[in-house]
């Protein structure tokens, strides 16, 4: 068994692979939301690889910044993880060469959609995923029995204009015109009349 791991070991290291929990120098950690684009009250934990010094966990705030050692203020929201990595590294280059700086989405609280109308329970939903109109109506505890199925709204903010989708609950409980489940995004107002 000795023998077999010390083999892995040489192939990753051949490879040019980093060996378990290393991170390569002049890389970031790579992390499967580097797309997620942060909103006010997002929790990000940051670090700066090897120095324990420059390790925090930020809250978002309602103006968007956030606030790190030796950066100072920067602006987070709207951005994806991945740019706010590149422009606190950039930052960071002044005092540390080659900055290996990780950033991971601890909580994820700019992802709200609203829930109204004639549902069993309206309210505000945090999303932590790709979560569709059906979903969202299920998350409401259904549709109550005045609800009218076939006039559901969706209302999305996109570029300073409101968009609004139609639903027809039957149609897509019925299996039939399935992309009005459209999948919700950060904000998005389904309305039940």
């Amino acid at each position: 068994m000795k023998k077999y791991f010390i083999l892995m070991v040489a192939i990753i290291s051949l490879a040019g692979l980093p060996l378990w929990g290393e991170t390569p120098k002049g890389s970031s950690a790579v992390s499967p939301d580097q797309n997620y684009i942060i909103g006010s009250g997002d929790v990000l934990d940051i670090a700066l690889w090897r120095d324990d010094a420059l390790v925090r966990t930020v809250t978002v705030l309602a103006d968007g910044k956030i606030s790190f050692p030796l950066v100072g203020e920067v602006v987070a929201a709207g951005k994806t993880v991945g740019e706010l990595k590149k422009d606190i590294a950039a930052r960071l280059v002044d005092y540390v060469p080659e900055p290996v700086l990780s950033i991971e989405v601890k909580q994820p609280n700019s992802m709200i959609i609203y829930v109204t109308g004639r549902v069993n329970t309206p309210g505000r939903f945090p999303i932590g995923a790709n979560v569709t109109v059906l979903q969202a109506l299920s998350m409401a505890g259904g549709l109550n029995p005045f609800a009218s199925k076939n006039k559901i709204k969706v209302f999305r903010q996109e570029g300073g204009q409101t968009r609004v989708f139609p639903f027809k609950y039957d149609e897509v409980v019925d299996g039939k015109k399935l992309e009005q489940n459209i999948p919700l995004q950060r904000g998005d107002v389904i309305v039940v009349p």
